[in-house]
């Protein structure tokens, strides 16, 4: 077995272990960290792939910005030591449920359709890459960006409603 397989092996094993573990602890905290792990190891995998662009903007975007926004709304709330509660044994098997069916749609969307055929034609740079990340026209991502830094600013305001509304109740 060659040397990136046993990587590729490693980091697939680091990302679903951490998932995991993500969705199944029962303290907060924890599971934060273990998402942090999880998204890190998906970096690693875009490494590995050789897309050094891609895995720098996961490392940003996601390790950086949400995981941390997470940590930071847990401690706003102050939770932090308190194990989530027992969820119902409807609510475990729906959510089992549901996880398979998804499961079963991408593996059916994937089966069916060719995903390695001809790379895209022109050349893979990070200035192209900034440009048509940039682009508000046709085939453009600013829209999504926009809308990602309201749902984040929603995010972090519903964070201090909540931190002040248990700050309120305690006195």
């Amino acid at each position: 077995m060659e040397v990136s397989n046993i990587i590729f092996y490693l980091l697939c094993a680091m990302i679903l272990g951490c998932g995991l573990m993500a969705v199944t602890t029962r303290q907060i905290f924890r599971a934060a960290i273990y998402l942090l792990f999880c998204m890190m190891g998906v970096a690693g995998l875009y490494f590995w792939m050789q897309y050094e662009f891609i895995a720098a903007v996961q490392i940003v975007v996601y390790v950086g910005g949400i995981v941390v926004l997470i940590i930071f709304s847990i401690f706003l709330t102050h939770r932090v030591g308190n194990d989530l509660a027992e969820p119902e044994y409807k609510r475990t098997l729906f959510a089992g449920l549901a996880s398979l069916f998804a499961f079963l749609l991408f593996w059916s969307v994937i089966k069916r359709n060719e995903f390695f055929g001809e790379q895209p034609s022109g050349e893979l740079s990070v200035r192209r890459i900034g440009e048509e990340m940039l682009n508000y026209k046709q085939g453009g991502f600013v829209l999504p960006f926009e809308v990602v830094s309201i749902l984040l600013l929603a995010a972090m305001i519903g964070c201090i409603v909540i931190a002040m509304r248990a700050q309120t109740e305690k006195n």
